[in-house]
């Protein structure tokens, strides 16, 4: 459900303009508004899911969810719509790493690497199901029922969840919430987003950025001092005292950037290729679809290569994919084969692998948290890359030609990951009966 939500709002954007009257800086807000509630929910709903047992939390979720979107549905003004992507946002926050806690609990090794690899694939069909659905209910009904469709899957999932999803409680009275710890680093993700996507800038028409990234400095060591001396941490630094969390951390920010990356795609399409603007989402098909087998075949080979081969081997598919596209001199077939690394790439590092490995160095008291970071890490990179990549075109000269070199950077970078990769230790696979 968040997965595909996510992937239908792009189509989404013309309609609300249209009924809403709202500039391009507003609708920016539609995106930024879910990213950074999100970000900011992710951390605290999964500490409480190792407080206070996953089942609740998932629900609590779910729900934020649904009633996020029947605000947006329900929307007489563009700020409610704004709401009820801050409410979605808040849910999603909660539902992947806790969804990721409890395949970690519920499932024995050998089968978690598959579980975790259909949370990826998901993401995967939801992008090429998203924008289809998203037409064919704006042709017949309108850009309301887009929205309204996620409450009878909310109620379906609730019914599930609360019949299927064991219960937990604390065997110990818990310390207090880390409510200093909760202020802080909502205070550092506002003024990440806000540094990356320059929204203070277009909504002030100031020069904001500066003093948000002065935030960031001034945040970042005041939150690993108010974490350090909490009783029961948001996000305990002793997480990342594990050289190899760390390290995993470091590779799903790259993991993030690689997916990120691939939005500007199109613009190599539209601009080297003359693909219409129109027409630019269907070449990427064959890069969704290579993603969705990726993150399928990653899953089931999980225990029979280790976490740390599948990792090297997706980034160094990323590496060949995003450099190859980055030469426009082969043509537009050359172009679409050139995205089919770059899938299953894609596929790869944003399946399990990671994930297990979080799950497995992770003490079982701080697996929701561990799975946490992991949404975080892939958000900022995500986050980070659209920047990035839209700076490097610009400096680097207009049209394809400055694609060309942004993409040739996101190259490299994937094989700065690929050799950080190997630093991961050499997992012993389990040996399954191919039948499985």
């Amino acid at each position: 459900m968040s997965a595909l939500d996510t992937a239908i709002v792009a189509p989404v954007i013309p309609a609300l303009r249209e009924a809403f009257q709202i500039d391009n800086r507003q609708v920016g807000l539609v995106m930024i508004a879910f990213i950074l509630a999100s970000l900011s929910s992710t951390a605290p709903l999964a500490s409480l899911g190792d407080r206070y047992g996953r089942r609740p939390v998932y629900l609590i979720s779910i729900s934020l969810f649904a009633l996020g979107s029947l605000v947006i549905a329900l929307a007489p003004v563009f700020w409610a719509v704004v709401l009820g992507r801050v409410i979605q946002g808040i849910g999603g926050g909660g539902i992947i790493p806790t969804a990721s806690a409890v395949i970690a609990d519920a499932l024995p090794p050998k089968e978690r690497g598959r579980a975790l690899g259909l949370i990826g694939a998901t993401y995967g069909m939801a992008f090429v199901l998203g924008p289809p659905l998203a037409g064919v209910v704006m042709v017949f009904l309108n850009w309301h029922w887009i929205f309204l469709a996620n409450l009878p899957i909310a109620a379906y999932v609730l019914y599930l969840g609360a019949s299927a999803l064991p219960t937990q409680r604390a065997q110990t009275k818990l310390p207090p919430l880390d409510w200093r710890g909760i202020v802080v680093l909502l205070l550092l993700l506002v003024s990440l987003v806000a540094t990356v996507t320059q929204i203070g800038d277009e909504i002030t028409g100031w020069t904001v950025w500066p003093y948000t990234l002065a935030a960031i400095i001034v945040l970042l060591p005041l939150f690993i001092w108010v974490e350090k001396r909490a009783l029961q941490p948001l996000i305990p630094m002793s997480i990342f005292a594990n050289r190899q969390l760390s390290l995993t951390y470091l590779l799903t920010l790259g993991a993030g950037f690689g997916m990120g990356s691939v939005i500007f795609l199109t613009s190599i399409a539209t601009l080297a290729y003359g693909v219409a603007r129109e027409n630019a989402g269907f070449v990427l098909l064959p890069m969704v679809v290579c993603s969705i087998l990726g993150s399928m075949g990653s899953g089931r080979l999980l225990n029979r290569l280790g976490a740390r081969t599948l990792i090297v081997f997706g980034f160094a598919l990323l590496s060949v994919g995003y450099g190859a596209s980055a030469f426009t001199s082969m043509g537009l077939w050359g172009f679409l084969l050139s995205t089919m690394p770059v899938g299953l790439g894609v596929g790869v590092v944003v399946s399990g692998a990671l994930r297990t490995i979080a799950i497995d160095e992770a003490p079982l008291a701080q697996r929701g948290t561990a799975q946490g970071l992991i949404n975080i890490f892939t958000s900022v990179g995500t986050l980070l890359s659209a920047t990035a990549i839209g700076a490097l075109a610009d400096f680097s000269g207009h049209g394809a030609a400055g694609f060309s070199v942004a993409y040739e950077v996101v190259a490299v970078l994937m094989v700065v990951m690929l050799l950080l990769s190997l630093g991961l230790n050499k997992h012993t696979p389990t040996i399954e009966p191919l039948s499985a």
